[in-house]
């Protein structure tokens, strides 16, 4: 990207004043490296983001931000509905609610050495995974209607885990405001039998070892010692996710003439939030949010199962579960003032500072677990968030690494068995049903988590707890 583009404001932080048809300015939070290897689309997109009625503060972008529908991937937008705020399809993604939840084990890593390929096996026997895959769940209508307004809740009351999961949850399990009337029966027909999937892509289930303490009270806090055991959970709302999507993208890109909306780009279509199209969105995103939820407690209970196979004295205990692809009504403070805003996080995880009150109790006092997800073969990362973050971002962080190059192009450069291999020979055992996937997906096809993550600590977005390194990754 050109840096000419921007005023560097200090190290990490780079600011495209208002210009032409923007609102607000445009920033970017990296490091200089990182923004050289940025896709100049970032600076395009998030640049048309500012453009957007009722956008207020400035529209940002993650250190991992990379091109993305409408939106870069990375970008945080806030919007007041008193000012004739928006809500944008785009600027919330296709995998509504796509995610993290981090799962604390009691074990240590020499615990799980002697039976590593075992429990690789008999997770990727019990966990779902892959393009079109499909679980042991199916849900009728009326099922499906309580599982879109019940997110966890309903999981939970299901038997698939515990009310401890609940209150360590984002939104304690279960997004209000869900309006399933608004999810089409295609978007159901998708879902009803995906409950309890990975799915493709980037989505996995990974056990970790913790390789490193980089705030020992946070940690503490966080219930994490270094060798530790953890599992991570990375997936979202599956079809029905990609199909509410696809519909109101369509829809909003027809109606914003008749609301006066004049896109600079087709692709960030979108609603004005008090309009009956932005409110039908905003009911159907909530209950897609709610699917995400309960998808990842189904998976929970799942692993909880597969590890009691092998580990029976594993006890699994949710540390914390939080999405990176939502549009969510929040209280910020912009010009000194509080205020209701509608705040777009698209590939950015919400990074709440100490003290928030919507924080469990348990680590209120150092705030938000902020789960980073690596590439297949490299470290992932535990974060807090910070009270900086609030001004600098609307208290959000990046989500993971980032891609540096298309999945045609990394299928070009390597081939799944080869990747396969070449971890396995670091000690990392590679469960997945497609190798083409796991060649898209191969580590050297995403940017360098380590300097993502040190970007956003060092930008105040979200401070350092605890790197982790993969031990076995179920792919999907």
């Amino acid at each position: 990207m050109d840096l000419q583009l921007f005023t560097r404001e200090d190290e990490f932080t780079w600011l495209v004043e208002p210009r032409g048809r923007m609102r607000v300015p445009a920033i970017i939070y990296a490091d200089e490296a990182l923004m050289r290897d940025m896709d100049h689309k970032v600076y395009e997109q998030i640049t048309n983001v500012a453009t957007l009625p009722g956008i207020v503060g400035a529209a940002c972008a993650m250190p991992d931000a990379h091109w993305g529908y409408g939106f870069p991937i990375g970008g945080v937008a806030a919007f007041d509905a008193a000012l004739g705020g928006v809500v944008s399809a785009g600027g919330v993604g296709f995998d509504i609610s796509c995610g993290v939840r981090t799962l604390l084990t009691g074990l240590r890593s020499n615990d799980i050495e002697a039976v590593k390929k075992q429990l690789a096996d008999q997770l990727f026997r019990d966990i779902p995974a892959g393009l079109g895959s499909t679980g042991r769940i199916h849900l009728d209508d009326r099922q499906m209607s309580a599982m879109l307004s019940g997110g966890a809740h309903w999981a939970v009351e299901q038997g698939f885990g515990t009310e401890q999961d609940l209150r360590h949850t984002e939104e304690r399990g279960c997004m209000g405001g869900a309006d399933p009337a608004q999810v089409s029966p295609q978007a159901r027909h998708r879902q009803r039998d995906e409950m309890g999937t990975l799915g493709s892509g980037n989505h996995y289930l990974e056990v970790q070892k913790v390789a490193a303490i980089h705030d020992d009270d946070a940690a503490q806090a966080f219930g994490l010692q270094e060798g530790d055991v953890v599992v991570s959970i990375h997936c979202g709302s599956r079809g029905l996710g990609h199909q509410i999507g696809t519909e109101f993208l369509r829809a909003m890109a027809i109606s914003a003439a008749e609301h006066g909306i004049d896109l600079p780009d087709r692709e960030l279509a979108c609603a004005p939030l008090t309009s009956p199209l932005g409110q039908r969105y905003l009911g159907a995103m909530r209950a897609a949010i709610n699917c995400a939820l309960a998808n990842r407690q189904i998976l929970t209970h799942l692993t909880r199962e597969a590890f009691a196979r092998i580990l029976p004295q594993a006890r699994l205990e949710l540390l914390y579960d939080v999405s990176h692809n939502t549009c969510k009504e929040e209280t910020h403070r912009v010009e000194g003032e509080e205020r209701r805003l509608f705040v777009h996080r698209k590939g950015a995880t919400r990074a709440f500072g100490p003290g928030h009150a919507e924080l469990p109790d348990a680590f209120r006092a150092m705030g938000q677990p902020v789960l980073i997800g690596g590439s297949m073969g490299t470290s992932s990362w535990i974060l807090a968030g910070t009270g900086e973050s609030e001004q600098r971002a609307f208290s959000s962080a990046c989500h993971g690494a980032g891609r540096a190059m298309s999945r045609h192009q990394a299928k070009r450069q390597w081939r799944g068995r080869q990747v396969i291999d070449e971890l396995a020979d670091q000690g990392i055992l590679i469960r997945s049903p497609s190798l083409r996937g796991v060649a898209e997906e191969a580590p050297g096809a995403y940017k360098e988590v380590s300097a993502v993550v040190d970007a956003a600590h060092r930008a105040g977005l979200a401070r350092k707890v605890a790197q982790l390194v993969p031990l076995i990754c179920i792919k999907g």
